[in-house]
């Protein structure tokens, strides 16, 4: 098992990665995109991982869409900001203390290969739960008019479903 060191405005200490970076996954479990990818279409205004480059690969960053000031939409793949402040997602007591940031940082580190298993469970069913937005914009959208709920198309770049093929 590899030590990674985190050191980021959020969190100090460190996890082990357990399982090979992209790989044995849950079953249940299949995102569309990777956080590599994630990254370089535009996510979170650019702002999500601009202090956190060192406990990831580097290559995640190469093309990443970042803002280091302050988030910016227009960063975003589909210019619009889709995201709820960190402050709600607190209040809302979707935040594990590992994971102080949320879900995608959750998902970072378990692409990574970090394993939690019962926080994995948990996000992976708050992962699943998020498809009954595909069906809304299937529902709602022509094939791939990407115009049509730009803002729901954003949300769903956010939890690894590639909304650019629905």
């Amino acid at each position: 098992m590899r030590k990674v060191i985190i050191n980021d405005k959020m969190q100090r200490g460190y996890y082990y990665l357990s399982a090979p970076t992209g790989r044995n996954f849950s079953p249940e479990f299949k995102p569309e995109l990777t956080p590599k990818q994630m990254l370089e279409l535009g996510v979170f205004g650019g702002k999500y991982m601009t202090d956190c480059r060192k406990e990831f690969p580097a290559s995640w960053f190469k093309k990443a869409k970042l803002s280091p000031e302050k988030k910016d939409p227009v960063l975003n793949y589909f210019g619009v900001n889709a995201s709820l402040p960190l402050k709600v997602w607190e209040e809302k007591g979707w935040i594990h203390p590992a994971d102080p940031r949320g879900w995608f940082q959750w998902y970072c580190r378990y692409y990574y290969g970090r394993r939690i298993p019962e926080e994995d469970r948990r996000q992976i069913k708050r992962w699943k739960a998020i498809a009954r937005h595909v069906k809304a914009l299937q529902k709602n959208c022509p094939k791939r008019a990407l115009d049509c709920r730009r803002k729901q198309r954003q949300a769903l770049l956010h939890w690894a479903y590639d909304s650019r093929k629905i």
